[in-house]
């Protein structure tokens, strides 16, 4: 089972890429918490040069309390997070945590449901842009 999952875009700006991204999970009822900028971070910390590439924190809020009431450390697990990044070609990236895989680690079958409609609304999301 892989633990994401992707879709590339071509003819799009980075830039473009992230506000269709924004748009398509609040469409399936998330919010961007946090967005963190790889490459910003990279070259400030190390030095390193990156293609763009952001990190954002997407949440649900009505599945977050959900999994909240049904394990109350799952919270060291979300929000779930979405990357959008530059690929060497120019073509950008969208890709997913997929939940269910991600709670495989947890020990509790009440997620099981709630992980598998997070994945749906994210699925939909990305294969969506």
């Amino acid at each position: 089972m892989s633990y994401y999952f992707s879709k590339t875009l071509r003819d799009i700006s980075f830039d473009t890429a992230i506000e269709k991204t924004t748009a398509a999970l609040k469409n399936e009822g998330f919010g961007i918490l946090t967005e963190i900028d790889i490459k910003s971070t990279m070259k400030q910390k190390l030095d390193q040069d990156y293609n763009n590439y952001k990190i954002l924190g997407a949440c649900n809020p009505s599945f977050a309390h959900k999994a909240l009431q049904a394990e109350n450390k799952i919270g060291t697990m979300l929000p779930c997070n979405v990357i959008v990044r530059e690929n060497d070609d120019h073509s950008i990236e969208v890709a997913a945590v997929d939940p269910v895989a991600s709670m495989m680690g947890v020990e509790n079958p009440s997620l099981a449901g709630i992980a598998e409609d997070v994945r749906s609304k994210l699925k939909n999301a990305i294969s969506g842009l």
